[in-house]
């Protein structure tokens, strides 16, 4: 038979993990309810932008506003979501050491947001966010995190959970909502690092992300039985 027996919070784990690859909302039995979104251009709920400046020394922070996602730069071509490096096409010294132009340095650090928000629905659940990095070519000193917030109704404060976006593969992020339908919801990417020149883009790279990369039909088949054994162990 099996040379080691699976615990049942293994196989709990398994069962969930193949549930999300397939893009549900339901919930199982000591789980609690969840509600899992991917990386896709479309939904009810649009993507936005947020730009977080800090200066050089990524500590001193400038402002914080609003921004258009082409203007982080993130923006989908299909269902393919591209981030690269922020430029800005303002040549003044504010923004670049010696003032604006090809090979200019970025004379500041922007945290570049790319998120959706979500709302009442989502309150008391478990928020999974994932998706598959398909390619990531940014040069050192440019890093990008998955997060999940969860904000106060007046966006005083907030609880973040993180993780650094990997190199390639999927990602998955999970985090508790506060059930308070007054409270915001938001998931997404920050990308830091110095602006630069908008012909300087291409050296620095990018990332490219799309939706969970769904396991092949033999590990779903594995997962399954898992499912099934453990269905049956609570029957027993």
């Amino acid at each position: 038979m099996f040379g080691k027996l699976i615990s049942s919070a293994s196989l709990r784990a398994c069962v969930l993990t193949a549930v999300a690859a397939v893009g549900v909302t339901g919930s199982i039995a000591g789980a609690g309810t969840y509600t899992v979104i991917p990386v896709d251009p479309a939904g009810p709920n649009p993507w936005l932008g947020f730009m977080n400046v800090f200066e050089l020394d990524n500590t001193t922070y400038a402002f914080g506003s609003p921004w258009g996602t082409a203007d982080l730069t993130a923006e989908f071509t299909g269902p393919v979501l591209t981030l690269g490096p922020n430029s800005i096409g303002d040549p003044d010294p504010y923004w670049y050491i010696g003032g604006g132009g090809p090979g200019a340095q970025g004379n500041k650090m922007m945290h570049a947001s790319m998120y959706r928000e979500m709302g009442a629905v989502e309150a008391g659940q478990n928020l999974t966010f994932q998706g598959t990095v398909l390619a990531d070519t940014f040069a050192q000193g440019y890093d990008v995190t998955v997060f999940i917030k969860d904000f106060a109704p007046d966006y005083a404060s907030n609880i973040t959970t993180t993780i650094p976006l990997p190199s390639s593969g999927n990602f998955s992020l999970t985090a508790l909502m506060t059930n308070d339908p007054a409270r915001h919801f938001q998931f997404g990417f920050e990308t830091v690092g110095r602006n630069v020149w908008s012909t300087d883009r291409a050296p620095i790279g990018n990332v490219q992300v799309t939706a969970f990369a769904v396991p092949e039909p033999t590990t779903l088949g594995v997962i399954g039985a898992a499912g099934m054994l453990l269905a049956r162990r609570r029957r027993a």
